[in-house]
């Protein structure tokens, strides 16, 4: 088992997070900007709504007791609403009132003092789901064998983005609108988004890289002592090794990520 030596970001969502790891997906440029200073976890589950995702959650956040043993969170970022949003003719939907309560659940568990996951240093980051081209799925779903329904809508979906804004708002954490960029990006034309998705659903390097780039700089804005630019290695650069060699043993030690404190 490895040991406690940093703490750590958690990714939760669906497969737009479980494919996050794919070449230059924003888990892993977010792992890439973070090495040394703070661990990237992918808990993304392909399929999965914001039902299924909360007895799941319990078992992968560690209690109060547990969290004296383990990498602290200090960042948690939570992006459903994709799959919650899938029409009523799949098992994937979630109501739109549920979804929203949901959400406010799963900040609950690390946010208050009630909860057996509380963990005061943990900031929570709410992403929105990207919209959807729902012709470019509807395509895909054609394509099965058998074929698959058309089980998407563009409108449908911008009200699950507009819920999770809302709950960001009640709730008081920070938010990624990535529904608005990836259409503003797409110039607010529907079809047009297939320059961001591999499949109407899905995100391509493209997509991706506005993720990355809006999560980062919200970090920035929100919790910028949580931002990578403001964390220093836990174990020293190869030439500060090199200045006092004398002494490496001493300055191999592992310091605190976190400068200010």
């Amino acid at each position: 088992m490895a040991a406690y030596v940093q703490d750590a970001i958690m990714l939760l969502g669906d497969s737009l997070t479980q494919g996050g790891f794919e070449l230059n997906g924003f888990a892993a440029r977010l792992a890439h900007v973070y090495n040394r200073k703070m661990d990237v976890i992918n808990r993304g589950f392909s399929g999965y709504n914001t039902d299924w995702i909360l007895p799941v959650f319990e078992q992968c956040f560690a209690t109060q007791h547990e969290q004296q043993h383990v990498p602290k969170v200090r960042l948690l970022v939570i992006w459903f609403g994709a799959n919650d949003a899938a029409l009523p003719v799949r098992d994937q939907h979630v109501p739109l009132d549920r979804f929203k309560a949901n959400l406010s659940k799963l900040i609950w568990h690390v946010s208050s003092p009630e909860s057996p996951r509380y963990s005061p240093e943990t900031r929570v980051v709410i992403m929105t789901p990207p919209p959807v081209n729902a012709d470019q799925w509807a395509a895909r779903q054609a394509s099965k064998d058998p074929p698959g329904p058309r089980d998407r809508e563009f409108e449908v979906t911008r009200t699950y983005a507009e819920a999770a804004k809302e709950v960001a708002a009640k709730e008081g954490v920070a938010l990624v609108d990535v529904w608005t960029k990836i259409y503003d990006a797409a110039g607010r034309v529907e079809k047009e988004l297939s320059r961001f998705l591999t499949d109407g659903l899905h995100l391509n390097e493209a997509g991706y890289s506005i993720v990355f780039d809006e999560l980062t700089k919200t970090i920035a804005e929100k919790y910028p002592k949580y931002h990578h630019d403001n964390l220093q290695p836990v174990f020293v650069f190869f030439n500060e090794i090199c200045e006092d060699l004398e002494h490496y043993k001493e300055i191999l030690k592992k310091r605190n990520a976190f400068p200010q404190d």
